[in-house]
């Protein structure tokens, strides 16, 4: 995964992405030091914007968005941002990859809206009816591992389906045009698709995938701006305790900052039930397994330890 590729993947993400990566004497602004944050289709700022956990700063934020974890994870490899939210099974796609990259801050969610999609008419019923179909989904996503864990449920083996590869919105068409059978996706784009699409839930994540995320950062950031970490940890935490003691106040913004419908955000909040867990060794023995999953189906070149790829701060 080159520089090269991640300055392209933050370009193509944001509009802002030039002048941050074209201006590096930004480092500090009006005095204050610079924390460079990626985001995910928007989640993470509105979290702590709608809390009032970016007012009074003692530092910058600069913020690139993008629409999955792998574009993401490119930046981070990049260093054109410094941290971003990703999940457990993109995280370990990353770092079997090189991506110089540990998990600080660990989450856990409502499997549910972590799914395999389908159209309302579908004749695919079961998960054992994927045999010989297509699944649209990322390289390396939640969406990704859960379809494999769908797969092996009902007995099936990785090449009984034709993964095609595509970004959200990309997949999304994909199988409302009839390119694909199905798609496997995320929140909030399963929320988005339940509600707006009429698409249909054909598996979800409960029993078949942890709902682990992280807050991810950078080695470089990890050694030049701990305190700045700890500080945006404590905030992202307090504004998850805000959000869920105030669900409705939170989907209607969440929906406006982030441009989806308001029931569909309500629908993907109410159903997260996100919370912030220590880093401790039943978290990491969960990690574990998951990278285990994505050896065994062969897209891990050789196990990956995933104890030396925590860190507390």
């Amino acid at each position: 995964m080159s520089g090269d590729i991640g300055r392209r993947a933050v370009l193509q993400a944001t509009g802002a992405g030039a002048a941050l990566l074209a201006a590096p004497a930004f480092v500090r602004a009006a005095g204050k030091p610079v924390l460079k944050a990626g985001d995910q289709k928007g989640g993470l700022r509105a979290l702590l914007e709608c809390a009032d956990e970016l007012k009074n700063l003692p530092y910058e934020i600069q913020w690139a968005e993008f629409p999955a974890a792998a574009p993401l994870a490119e930046a981070l490899n990049a260093e054109a941002v410094e941290l971003g939210p990703i999940g457990d099974a993109p995280l370990i796609f990353a770092l079997a990859q090189g991506v110089r990259i540990k998990a600080f801050a660990v989450n856990r969610s409502d499997a549910y809206g972590t799914a395999v999609l389908v159209k309302a008419d579908s004749p695919i019923r079961t998960g054992a009816d994927l045999k010989g179909k297509s699944v649209a989904t990322n390289r390396g996503s939640i969406g990704h591992y859960v379809t494999l864990r769908t797969l092996a449920a009902a007995g099936l083996q990785p090449g009984d389906v034709q993964f095609r590869f595509l970004a959200p919105s990309d997949a999304k068409l994909a199988l409302v045009g009839g390119s694909v059978d199905a798609w496997a996706t995320w929140e909030p784009y399963t929320a988005v698709a339940e509600t707006v699409d009429k698409l249909r839930v054909l598996s979800n994540g409960r029993g078949l995938w942890s709902g682990l995320s992280y807050i991810a950062a950078t080695d470089t950031a990890l050694r030049d701006k701990r305190e700045l970490l700890v500080d945006f940890r404590a905030r992202t935490e307090r504004a998850q305790r805000w959000a869920n003691a105030h669900i409705g106040d939170y989907a209607d913004a969440l929906a406006r900052i982030i441009g989806i419908p308001a029931p569909a955000a309500r629908l993907a909040f109410e159903r997260r039930q996100t919370r912030y867990l220590p880093i401790d060794a039943a978290l990491i023995a969960e990690q574990q397994k998951t990278a285990d999953v994505y050896l065994d189906a062969g897209l891990l070149a050789k196990r990956l330890v995933v104890s030396e790829t925590f860190v507390s701060v």
